[in-house]
């Protein structure tokens, strides 16, 4: 017998009664294991980049675009991703997002020059893209709306922190005792299982709606964030005023602009602009972009810190971060306690506060800093807030979609961060080399380090006051 299950999203899946149920925790674990494995990556690859530099003779430009290949295929495709897992189904794209992301850690583990890798890590980005945004939706519709989807958000994101930790051990014992290629082929085996996980546990969802792609958006959004990121790194080479840097900054800016245009005219927009008008859902991806702006460059700049300035191998590097990662987790957990107490606002002021106190300690550090005082207890810091910060804003942000659009919230969101995390790096490395000029040695290169991570400081302050102003004082939750 066939009958009709209806989802929290208002999505109506056919569901036969003679299979047996998936209980909720499987789903839970397949979905987040998804999302373990995209963050996962990021970390991973964060360890080994001494490693690839040497390797395939990168510099600190191709470095620095090691990650932002991922990252901004990443948050450029997205919302695609989103608005097709809305579409096409959530479980269809969690799977054909999951299969790319194998294959193209495959590819990038196999490289033998650096525009391979460069390559490899934008299909990654790509395949993390349709994945990701369905990991959040197919939680939000397994699991009724009310305290116990707050703690499943909670678990979702702990579990991206701990895959911070995780990445960075993981990625330096590969990188010292293999080889710095099996911080990608690691991918492969544990896709290929949660493929087969998804398979088998996860149902089928989508929002009913039957329209095109809004291709042309996902490409303008894309090629305008890459663009704008690649002027800003210019800047580091060339100045401000030369044109190699203003002709690919005005670019950048021109295709963000032309994407706007787009969405506002074209009858299947791939981001509406109507959903800007909730203000929560427009307050929580404004603060969530700055949050990323200026936190997700945090492991980028510890890292080569640890390894660059204090001599530690790539495991020691990877071992000093875990401390931080797991206190991340120790605040996703307890951000939805403390929201039932003190509601999501002031728990994202407070989540941004702590974050910039530990980013701010961590501007002190010295060329001959000890582990404890110049890593583990401003990472510390940096890691609570931010993980205090990021439930109650992914929260905000999809609770207030429409049902047909919750796998575009969900997809909104994490662009938001990815989006401000790819340009944040741009941002943060150039205010680093400016501060360096060049000057080797392992005080010049702390120098650079403490002034980008005093920028960071600065914008998550922004992003404090940005709250107190725009969002709105909701319920507390229950």
């Amino acid at each position: 017998m066939v009958g009709m299950v209806q989802t929290p999203d208002d999505t109506r899946i056919p569901a036969r009664s003679s299979r047996k149920a998936v209980p909720t925790w499987a789903v839970v674990f397949t979905v987040c294991a998804g999302q373990f494995l995209v963050v996962l990556d990021v970390a991973v690859v964060n360890t080994a980049l001494p490693s690839m530099g040497a390797h395939l003779g990168l510099s600190a430009i191709g470095l620095q675009w090691v990650v932002n290949a991922y990252s901004i295929a990443f948050a450029g495709f997205m919302l695609l991703g989103g608005r097709a897992g809305d579409l096409f189904g959530r479980k269809r794209m969690f799977l054909v997002g999951l299969s790319l992301f194998t294959v193209a850690s495959l590819a990038g583990g196999l490289a033998q020059e650096g525009w391979q890798l460069l390559a490899a890590r934008a299909v990654q980005g790509l395949g993390a893209a349709v994945l990701a945004p369905s990991t959040l939706t197919l939680l939000t519709s397994a699991v009724p709306e009310g305290p116990a989807r707050v703690r499943v958000i909670g678990t979702w994101t702990a579990v991206g922190a701990g895959g911070g930790a995780v990445g960075g051990a993981v990625g330096g014992v590969l990188t010292d005792l293999i080889s710095w290629r099996w911080v990608l082929l690691i991918n492969v085996p544990v896709g290929l299982l949660v493929l087969a996980a998804g398979i088998r546990c996860l149902a089928e969802s989508r929002s009913g709606e039957r329209r095109r792609l809004d291709l042309p958006g996902a490409v303008l959004i894309t090629a305008g964030l890459a663009t704008l990121a690649y002027g800003i790194v210019q800047t580091e080479v060339e100045g401000w005023t030369a044109p190699a840097t203003l002709v690919p900054l005005a670019a950048g800016l021109l295709l963000i602009v032309a994407f706007l245009l787009v969405e506002a005219r074209t009858k299947a927009p791939l981001m509406p602009l109507r959903l800007f008008r909730v203000r929560s859902v427009a307050a929580a991806n404004a603060t969530m972009m700055i949050s990323g702006a200026a936190m997700f460059a945090m492991w980028f700049f510890m890292t080569v810190y640890a390894q660059n300035v204090l001599g530690y191998s790539p495991v020691q590097a990877g071992l000093a971060l875990v401390p931080s990662s797991l206190t991340g987790v120790v605040g996703s957990k307890l951000a939805p306690r403390l929201m039932r107490l003190i509601g999501a606002k002031n728990v994202t002021v407070v989540g941004l506060l702590v974050a910039a106190a530990g980013v701010g300690w961590q501007s002190t550090m010295t060329p001959d800093g000890s582990y404890v005082t110049s890593i583990l207890l401003p990472g510390m810091l940096m890691m609570l807030g931010a993980g205090l910060a990021s439930t109650p804003l992914s929260s905000l942000a999809t609770l207030g979609a429409a049902p047909g659009d919750a796998g575009l919230a969900s997809g909104l969101i994490n662009t938001s961060r990815t989006m401000g995390g790819a340009l944040g790096l741009s941002i943060l490395s150039t205010v680093a080399a400016a501060r360096t000029a060049g000057a080797p040695g392992a005080a010049s290169l702390t120098d650079g380090y403490a002034a980008a991570f005093r920028t960071s400081g600065l914008i998550l302050l922004c992003g404090v006051v940005l709250v107190l102003l725009w969002m709105p004082r909701a319920d507390r939750e229950r």
